[in-house]
Formats: structure tokens, C-alpha cells, sequence
């Protein structure tokens, strides 16, 4: 990487995070209020009915699900959001026409949404730290920084895909509504695996976010129903994957100059 690539890159990231942190009510404020309320109905109200999990308060047990959700709905909404805005002001052809390397121009914007997931991670981090009757604790910190970044990154690199085809704003929610929710209500976050009959069990099990969830409980918890060496596998590739392909599409402007 040559300095005026360095430039451009660091130019990309500083104008994410401007754009993330000067509409803070919309980017940061939102997923701590949705925390903050998951946190009093289901682990004050409703846990108190339910009792331990495993060994755990069933606020305790809610909480590596309620981070990851911030996170995976906060990456793929920002890159979404910043990429197809850019695209629909026009300035994206800017950026294109610059010296800055298409390779770099992915990653400035999935480090974009990197950004907003870690952001959106630490002020969760603050008010479960702060919410009664959670006692957070992490018993593989390593690991759970790893599958934070990588989930982040992946959900980031899937919302560049989405913002490279969308040709209406309606186009970049048709996915987080009718996709990434189900898939994340439905991943664990609430209930563990084994709660389930052994039908919907194998079902779950096709669900990649409820691998990620259960992956993340065991590094905060230190056990799960779901080794966390496939959630690792899978968002390793999928990371992969996702970059090859968003390069790809920008580099033949699929979605872009039609």
C-alpha cells in the first residue's frame, strides 16, 4: 500500500465515522434504547419468571445475543445506508474516478461499518455494565473480539452487496426486515438450542446467526449448545467470499453505471 493509498483509505474511514458520529441520535442511540429495553421486559420482567439458565441469570444469558443483534443489524445498515447514498448523490463516481484502488475502497467502507458495530458495541457494553441484575462477564475475551470483528465485517461486506443493486432507499430495507430479522429472532438469542424439539432443532441449525450467537455466549459465558468452531468457519469464508465478490461487482460497476 503506497501513501496516497493509505490517504485515500483513511479519507474513506474518517468520512464514515463523521457521518456515523454526527448523527449519533440515529447511528448510536437507537440500538442502546432497543438494549435497554430487551434488558428491563425480558431480564428484569420476564427472566425473574424464568429463572437460571444454565448456571446463569436469564439476563446474563440474553446478553451475548443482544450485542451481536446491535451489531449484525448496525454494520449492514451503515454500509447499506452510506454506500447507496453515495450512489444516489452521485459522488460515488468521485471515489471511483480517484487514485485510491478498488480493493481499498471495499474495505474503507466494510471498516465503515466495523466502525458503527464496535461503536454500537461498546455503548451496549455501558448499559448492560449498568443494567440491574446482569453480571457480565466474559470468559474468552480473545475469541469474543474475534467473532465481534468478523461478524461485523461480514454483515458490513453483505450490505455493500445489497447498496451496489439497490435502485430505491425502499431496496436497502427489503433485506434487514424480511431477512436479518427473522434470522436473528430465530438465532438463539432469546432461548437456548436445546429448549427446542429435536425437529426444529435441525432446522435451527441451517441458521448461520444462531451458530454466531451461540458461539458468542460460550466466549461470554463459557458454555453453549453449538461449537463455536463453526460460526468461526463460517464467517472466515463467508468474509472471503463476500470481499471477492463486492470487488468484483464494483470493479465492473454491476449495479453502479446502469
Amino acid at each position: 500500500m503506497t501513501r496516497a493509498d493509505a490517504i485515500g483509505f483513511l479519507t474513506i474511514l474518517r468520512k464514515e465515522y463523521v457521518r456515523i458520529v454526527r448523527i449519533w441520535s440515529q447511528t448510536l442511540l437507537p440500538p442502546v434504547m432497543n438494549v435497554a429495553l430487551y434488558l428491563l421486559i425480558f431480564g428484569s420482567f420476564i427472566g425473574k419468571r424464568i429463572g437460571m439458565m444454565g448456571g446463569d441469570s436469564y439476563a446474563s444469558f440474553i446478553v451475548p445475543g443482544l450485542i451481536l443483534m446491535a451489531v449484525i443489524t448496525n454494520s449492514y445498515g451503515n454500509v447499506s445506508s452510506s454506500f447507496f447514498s453515495a450512489k444516489f448523490q452521485k459522488n460515488i463516481e468521485e471515489i471511483l474516478v480517484s487514485p485510491v484502488p478498488d480493493w481499498l475502497i471495499v474495505l474503507g467502507f466494510a471498516f465503515g461499518g466495523i466502525i458503527r458495530g464496535v461503536l454500537v458495541a461498546s455503548a451496549v457494553v455501558v448499559v448492560i455494565l449498568i443494567a440491574p441484575g446482569v453480571d457480565l462477564k466474559v470468559a474468552h475475551p480473545v475469541l469474543a473480539a474475534v467473532l465481534l470483528f468478523l461478524t461485523a465485517g461480514f454483515f458490513s461486506l453483505a450490505g455493500l452487496m445489497n447498496a451496489m443493486f439497490a435502485k430505491k432507499f425502499d431496496d436497502i430495507s427489503f433485506v434487514p426486515t424480511f431477512v436479518l430479522t427473522p434470522l436473528t429472532y430465530l438465532g438463539g438469542v432469546f432461548y437456548p438450542l436445546s429448549s427446542l424439539p429435536e425437529f426444529w432443532q435441525k432446522i435451527s441449525a441451517a441458521n448461520p446467526i444462531l451458530h454466531m450467537v451461540s458461539s458468542l455466549r460460550y466466549a461470554f459465558l463459557g458454555h453453549s449448545d453449538v461449537p463455536y468452531g463453526y460460526a468461526l468457519t463460517f464467517l472466515l469464508l463467508g468474509n472471503a467470499v463476500l470481499y471477492y465478490v463486492s470487488l468484483r461487482y464494483l470493479k465492473r460497476g454491476l449495479g453502479i453505471r446502469n
